[in-house]
């Protein structure tokens, strides 16, 4: 990706704080829709929304407008969570620790599944330096909002890191109709290391996501007319299945083909 794009300001592009981007955008409950493009379809993105949308932020914290996050995937010996995905389980769920790098933060997730297919996103804060295990309040965590939730899980489950991704996030706040706002994050540099397999980098390709309600949002709209449609993917899901191939990947197995394994190389 040019250097504007990942390191460099947006031109002309306001900016917004991270406590007003809560507040108008938390989107905790949402629909997400996933778009794998080349690194040079964000640079012209992001100059449509600079120029045609009006009211669009990027958000900055202390100066930096790039940040970099790491998860770490926990799932059972029997990988409960990647095949409920895999397999497309209405009640699937995932268990990770988010860390933003930058600042140190950390929490312990649990995401589910809402109406309509929407992600619920539940989080608690967690020490940084447990962030590679579960400790036992992570996992009564863990227990209290799938059963709050409906969600089956195992009764004893022995949660094990399974997959590490580490990238680069810029987000930007879209303006929606009647204050319904959304948001939008590029991720770029994009490496997953799986406990059973190797260790990749996606080459080339950014990963943009949009969190909207109901409503597509602004960014969807010109990423549709540029030709480019929402695609399956799971960070989880798609980089176990393209760091362990014996795996079963059905859901994701057009945008591998399509998009992520050509780009893969080894990382560094």
């Amino acid at each position: 990706m040019s250097a504007r794009t990942l390191d460099g300001p947006v031109t002309g592009l306001p900016t917004v704080t991270l406590d007003e981007l809560q507040a108008r955008a938390c989107l905790q409950s949402r629909v997400d829709r996933k778009y794998v493009v080349p690194d040079a379809v964000v640079d012209d993105l992001l100059t449509d929304l600079r120029d045609g949308c009006e009211a669009a932020r990027v958000l900055r914290i202390d100066g930096r407008e790039v940040f970099a996050y790491e998860s770490v995937y926990f799932d059972t010996p029997d990988l409960t969570c990647y095949l409920g995905a895999a397999r497309r389980r209405r009640r699937r769920f995932k268990v990770r620790t988010r860390t933003y790098l930058d600042s140190g933060a950390c929490f312990a997730e649990v995401k589910t599944r809402g109406p309509r297919g929407s992600t619920v996103k539940t989080r608690a804060p967690y020490d940084r330096d447990l962030r590679d295990r579960l400790t036992p309040e992570a996992l009564a965590f863990a227990r209290a909002v799938l059963d709050a939730a409906a969600v089956p899980h195992p009764d004893d489950p022995r949660y094990a890191p399974t997959l590490v991704t580490r990238y680069h996030r810029r987000t930007f706040l879209l303006p929606g109709p009647h204050g319904a706002d959304s948001r939008l994050t590029v991720d770029t540099h994009l490496t997953w290391t799986a406990a059973r397999g190797s260790a990749l980098r996606l080459d080339g390709l950014s990963v943009v996501e949009t969190k909207t309600g109901a409503t597509p949002s602004a960014a969807d709209r010109l990423l549709w007319r540029r030709g480019h449609r929402p695609v399956r993917l799971s960070k989880y899901g798609t980089g176990m299945a393209a760091t362990t191939p014996d795996l079963p990947c059905t859901p994701w197995r057009r945008v591998l083909d399509r998009h992520v394994t050509p780009a893969l190389v080894p990382a560094d």
